[in-house]
């Protein structure tokens, strides 16, 4: 399951929103009815995870961290918090909590962005210019891709 794409949305006053549809017909032809949402480990926005693919990271996490590690069990820790468990109403609407929504500057204009297994959810006026210059993008980019394998 691979999401990419751009979609502006609002949020209602209870801070509900729609999943935007392309999003929803990829985890119902998934068979993905659980969601998991967190802010970003970058804090900039929410990340909304199926929970397929929250679990494939909880793995890669759980298996690295020791339970006899106390910073590592703090991490982990600190992970796991942030997380909210969700699925979506009939109408295919999700609710974003007030505390989610803080941490994320979100007012009521959200954009959706598919990255690639999961979908990151920014407050709209942090989405008004591009994320970096074209330039710099295109040098970032050379450099990953010329990373060895």
């Amino acid at each position: 399951m691979r999401f990419f794409g751009n979609i502006e949305a609002k949020t209602d006053a209870k801070g509900r929103v729609f999943l935007p549809a392309t999003f929803r017909k990829q985890l119902q032809v998934a068979g993905e009815e659980i969601l998991v949402l967190r802010t970003s480990i970058h804090g900039k926005c929410l990340v909304l995870y199926p929970e397929s693919a929250w679990n494939k990271r909880l793995d890669k996490i759980s298996a690295k961290v020791s339970e006899w590690d106390e910073d590592e069990e703090m991490v982990l820790r600190a992970f796991m918090a942030e997380a909210e468990v969700l699925t979506l109403d009939g109408n295919g609407r999700f609710l974003i909590s007030k505390r989610l929504l803080q941490a994320a500057e979100i007012d009521q204009s959200v954009r959706f962005i598919g990255m690639d297994d999961k979908i990151e959810i920014w407050a709209a006026e942090k989405t008004q210019e591009p994320f970096m210059p074209q330039p710099e993008f295109a040098s970032r980019l050379k450099a990953i891709m010329n990373k060895p394998t």
